[in-house]
């Protein structure tokens, strides 16, 4: 398909609005993906749009302005209008090239992101982007240290730290609840569909290997941010994956063999000392409140933490069990637990991290989930497939640009 290019014009300049506003011009590549579309486009740029922008310390105001960016002319084209959109293009190095456009954001599949990437860089674009960054550690590296030889500012999405119940966690946490942590146990995944007599809810690139698929390589740079961010991190991974169904069909209904992963069985030894230990499925039917839950054990009290849900249980509540395994147990443990309450709304944590990202644009400070952080990511998910290969723990140095 050639190119095709749809832009308003520049509008004029209205000086008597600069100090009160600033738009900001987003381009914004593969908004046609699942994730794209209804995370970054939908419930983040548009609603910051729609809310009349940021407010920044002062007073003023940060807007924003999409450029749909993408393969599809006429989907592109559909989806600003529906959106009441005035820009699209299937350009992207015309789109670089335009000043107006001052923030990259990436939502590719994999395998074409850091190729892309590298153009936003050379063409002095701030970069905002979803992880994994790249295919391999070292291109991540490269893409962090080309970044910041530019003095370029960047983002990667760490989405799951602004759930309200991780962020109900890190409450219980700055606040001291759990004394010493000793372990962190979590449980994510649900049953993927093989295709053939329901269709599948994901993409089937997600199962091949060759396409960049893998639940490992999806899964492992969320955990990688979670624990640094929360416990600490994560100095050593050994992990077990594999491809429990192998048989699945595409989005033309066509037979497929499984290449890549559809669970991988993670134990991970944080800096200070505990462990983490967290399954990942595709391939598991859900018999727990939400589809994440992380249970964290401390030598002062204990939580359960999902999307939304946190319950806590302190030392001076804990049972006393007895294992008998002749007479039936009636306790009800359920009820030793305390829900946390909200104390606060909690807004859609793509957007929440879009905003803070717009704020530390603007004003220039500094933005720790960078590309370097996106990169431990690539670097825990590398390693994870690695010890699955070799059958044994990789050891994890602290990741630096030097």
């Amino acid at each position: 398909m050639s190119e095709t290019t749809t832009l308003a014009a520049a509008p004029a300049e209205t000086s008597a609005a600069r100090p009160h506003a600033r738009e900001i011009g987003i381009i914004m590549n593969g908004v046609s993906g699942r994730m794209g579309y209804r995370q970054h486009l939908v419930r983040s740029i548009l609603a910051i749009r729609d809310q009349g922008g940021v407010e920044l310390p002062d007073g003023t105001r940060v807007t924003v302005k999409p450029l749909l960016v993408g393969r599809n002319a006429v989907k592109l084209a559909e989806l600003a209008a529906a959106h009441g959109i005035e820009d699209c293009t299937t350009d992207l190095d015309a789109a670089l090239a335009d000043p107006r456009w001052e923030i990259y954001a990436d939502f590719l599949v994999t395998k074409a992101r850091a190729a892309a990437i590298r153009k936003a860089i050379a063409a002095g674009k701030a970069i905002y982007t979803e992880k994994p960054t790249a295919e391999s550690v070292d291109e991540a590296l490269e893409l962090a240290r080309l970044a910041g030889a530019a003095g370029i500012k960047t983002g990667v999405v760490h989405d799951k730290l602004y759930l309200p119940g991780l962020q109900k966690l890190r409450r219980l946490i700055d606040s001291g609840f759990f004394g010493r942590v000793l372990s962190i146990r979590g449980e994510f995944g649900y049953w993927v569909f093989e295709g053939d007599w329901q269709p599948a809810q994901r993409p089937s690139w997600n199962y091949r290997a060759e396409d960049g698929g893998g639940i490992i390589s999806d899964m492992f740079p969320h955990w990688n941010y979670v624990l640094e961010n929360l416990f600490g991190p994560v100095r050593s991974v050994y992990a077990q994956a594999a491809v429990h169904v192998a048989d699945r069909w595409d989005e033309n209904g066509d037979h497929y063999t499984a290449t890549a992963e559809d669970a991988a069985y993670g134990i991970f030894e944080l800096e200070g000392g505990a462990i983490a230990e967290i399954n990942s499925s595709w391939t598991v039917r859900v018999n727990r409140d939400e589809l994440v839950e992380f249970q964290v054990d401390g030598t002062h009290g204990s939580a359960v933490v999902g999307l939304f849900g946190a319950k806590i249980q302190h030392r001076n509540a804990t049972p006393k069990p007895v294992w008998n395994p002749d007479l039936a147990d009636t306790h009800d443990y359920g009820a030793d637990w305390a829900e946390v309450p909200a104390n606060d709304v909690f807004q859609n944590g793509f957007k929440q991290q879009w905003e803070d990202f717009l704020v530390s644009y603007v004003l220039g400070t500094p933005y720790e989930f960078d590309l370097l952080a996106g990169a431990r990511g690539v670097r825990l998910a590398e390693a994870g497939l690695r010890s699955s290969r070799e059958g044994r723990r990789i050891e994890l140095p602290a990741l630096t640009l030097e």
